[in-house]
């Protein structure tokens, strides 16, 4: 009996590619495995499992993890106002967590010998897949064609046409990962420090020329409305606020980083969305929470995002952090009011009931309602006690050496 594989597939370039060498030239029995991050229509769903069939896979399947994906990673990114390096919300990093834990799970329960991902040896995303499994499946055998075998897109394109696999070989120019926390686009621009993205490469065009204003509801931390109108879920929000502000071109941008393997890689990313709702959510933060609870969330959320890039979702410290960030959101409720504009937006405010700007202690610059110009000046004497001693010291001391 043939050994099975199952394969992480998205239908793209790399994947149709592994379907064909694992089945053709190493004799498997390919069963693959699509893992919807909120990235795929049931429609594209569809076209994807057509294709996989048409490869000559032994099945395929497609397992819904919108819901849990939001749940076990991306609500902590909104919790941390997380963007690495200051720009770019992981929407690839995170999304490949949530994927690897559902086909390590989906290959345990077929009973597969070995899985299989069409991760280059170039990127993070084969540390990401590797970990995952090796932890979780540690008895499953790792295939990866494409980095093994050292492969660049013309010489993937160039076996699929000898194998007579039909494919569009223009769309395959870029490759594109879409999912619900943002699409990342790489292609010959972004393999070198210098050049833009071409217009048509971004999957979402500018359409949008008019501003808009728009409302972001939060419910301790979380995405609860968009313009007053309600969701079920958070993802649902996210959905929405993309669908609304992609079109402005808002979110685009060439994220320049470390890789967990030690080089350094560009790709572009469009994520407006995550872009809004972070710098929303950090807006109402900076209100309702106090200065030491900002202070002590941007240090721990900066660990927590450069360890989930890094692909250690499964080291307990997150939960750790999780939990510290859950606790942090508990006033985290209001809404915040942006105005988009074609490439930019502009936060115009908050309202929430938790907002610690409030007129009735005092209007920053002009006066105050809670303490007296006495109770300043005693505080300021006894705040830089400390500091004006040392200055104190330091002078008689240099005093004495000069006199010596």
């Amino acid at each position: 009996m043939k050994k099975k594989v199952v394969l992480a597939f998205s239908g793209g370039l790399d994947t149709s590619y592994c379907a064909i060498y694992l089945s053709k030239d190493l004799g498997y029995e390919v069963h693959t495995l699509t893992v919807n991050t909120g990235g795929f229509s049931k429609a594209e769903l569809a076209d994807i499992e057509k294709r996989a069939l048409r490869l000559g896979v032994a099945s395929h399947k497609a397992i819904e993890e919108t819901h849990s994906y939001y749940e076990k990673v991306i609500k902590y990114l909104v919790f941390g106002n997380i963007l690495k390096n200051g720009t770019y919300p992981l929407s690839v990093s995170a999304e490949r967590m949530s994927q690897a834990l559902a086909v390590a799970d989906y290959a345990i329960s077929i009973k597969a010998d070995a899985v299989a991902h069409g991760s280059t040896g170039a990127g993070n995303d084969q540390v990401r897949f590797d970990m995952v499994f090796q932890i979780l499946a540690p008895g499953l055998e790792i295939i990866t064609p494409i980095r093994d075998k050292k492969l660049s897109r013309e010489a993937e394109i160039e076996y699929l046409k000898s194998t007579g696999v039909e494919f569009n070989f223009d769309k395959a120019k870029y490759s594109i990962n879409n999912g619900l926390w943002g699409t990342s686009v790489g292609g010959k621009e972004t393999l070198n420090s210098m050049g833009m993205l071409p217009e048509d490469a971004w999957p979402t065009q500018v359409t949008k020329k008019e501003s808009e204003t728009v409302t972001i509801g939060f419910e301790k931390g979380e995405v609860n409305s968009i313009n007053g109108k309600q969701f079920s879920h958070p993802s649902e929000g996210i959905q929405n606020l993309q669908l609304l502000a992609g079109p402005f071109g808002i979110g685009r941008d060439i994220h320049v980083g470390d890789t967990i393997i030690g080089i350094k890689g560009r790709v572009g990313f469009e994520a407006a969305a995550p872009v809004l709702i972070i710098k929303a959510h950090h807006a109402l933060e900076k209100h309702v929470l106090t200065k030491w609870q900002l202070t002590w969330k941007d240090q721990l959320s900066q660990f927590y995002g450069n360890w989930l890039h890094e692909g250690q979702y499964l080291d307990p410290i997150m939960r750790d952090m999780e939990a510290f960030l859950t606790s942090s959101q508990q006033h985290v409720t209001g809404e915040v009011s942006l105005t988009l504009y074609p490439y930019r937006f502009q936060i115009n405010g908050i309202q929430s009931a938790y907002d610690l700007m409030s007129s009735r202690f005092g209007k920053y610059g002009e006066m105050n309602l809670g303490w007296t110009g006495d109770d300043v000046k005693g505080f300021t004497k006894i705040f830089g006690n400390q500091v004006g001693i040392y200055h104190q010291v330091k002078k008689e001391s240099e005093g004495k050496k000069a006199e010596g």
